[in-house]
């Protein structure tokens, strides 16, 4: 497993006079909605029309610095969404980077239309989603860290929920449901994961956009990979930290034909992803695997049957 060191790429931006601390996204008192470009006609709603109210972080004098980024390539369809899901949560302490791989649809556009709130944006050729987020990252400045693709979308009022979750618990993680939804109608559709202990951290289920961590325990993607970058994280960043489940969904995951969750043509990726993840210069092999999995299959049949999820 050859892990990239951040510094590098620090010192790589620094040497064209990017230099930490980025500067945060501008915080309003009455908020950005109405600063921000305007939403298409047939938008509405959430992100679009409507925003955080700024009142909710009245409550502190002073509020943590939390980093997003979002690594993109060729998804303007989503883009604007998910830029806009972030900046209005009207975080008051937020830093907020894209970096995109050099797209050529109309991403680039969107970027120049919203880079004055975003605190860092880049569109230039990269080596996959891998190293966009480690090249995010390695510019971040806050205490807490969280990355969200550009065909995902946070839910109203998520950053709040979170970080107050954060200063109120011992928790290093936090973790929540999620929402798929399909392209093709529109619906939303729940997930909700099962409280994840140690011995089950093998079993797939943690929900990439509706995760948070300290910055402390932040460690590097593996950029080799091209599919399971979350997955493989989880297996190093997680195990034995201090983690709080929020009941609630916390993101929205687009479905659409694109999507590697959902891209036929990705099978072999993930395959490829699967026995790089457990090689024995990785991982390993698991061979109580048949033992875990019957286990979770009870314990998760037990949660059904009690109306726990």
């Amino acid at each position: 497993m050859n892990l990239p060191n951040l510094d590098t790429y620090t010192l790589r931006f620094g040497a064209k006079g990017i230099v930490r601390p980025l500067n945060i996204v501008p915080a309003l008192k009455q908020g950005l909605l109405d600063v921000l470009p305007l939403s298409p006609e047939n938008k509405t709603g959430w992100c679009w029309t409507e925003q955080s109210d700024p009142k909710i972080y009245l409550n502190r004098t002073s509020w943590p610095k939390i980093t997003i980024v979002s690594p993109s390539f060729n998804q303007g369809t989503f883009l604007e969404e998910t830029i806009r899901s972030v900046l209005l949560q009207n975080y008051p302490n937020l830093e907020y980077i894209v970096i995109d791989g050099g797209s050529t649809d109309e991403s680039l556009a969107i970027l120049e239309k919203y880079s004055p709130w975003i605190s860092y944006w880049q569109s230039e050729a990269d080596k996959g989603q891998g190293q966009a987020i480690n090249l995010g990252f390695s510019l971040g400045s806050g205490e807490y860290y969280a990355w969200i693709n550009s065909d995902d979308y946070y839910l109203k009022n998520v950053f709040n929920t979170v970080i107050n979750t954060f200063l109120s618990t011992e928790a290093e993680f936090i973790y929540g449901y999620g929402y798929s939804k399909n392209v093709s109608d529109n619906k939303l559709v729940i997930s909700k994961i099962l409280p994840l202990l140690d011995y089950f951290i093998k079993i797939p289920g943690l929900i990439q956009p509706s995760t948070f961590w300290k910055s402390s325990i932040h460690k590097p993607i593996w950029e080799e990979l091209d599919c399971a970058i979350d997955y493989e994280l989880w297996l190093r960043l997680v195990k034995g930290k201090k983690r709080r489940l929020i009941k609630e969904p916390l993101s929205v995951a687009y479905i659409h034909n694109l999507a590697k969750t959902h891209n036929l043509q990705m099978k072999a990726k993930w395959h490829e992803d699967h026995l790089r993840t457990w090689a024995l210069d990785a991982h390993g092999a698991v061979p109580e695997w048949g033992r875990i999995v019957l286990l979770n299959r009870i314990r998760l049949k037990i949660y059904r049957m009690l109306k726990l999820i």
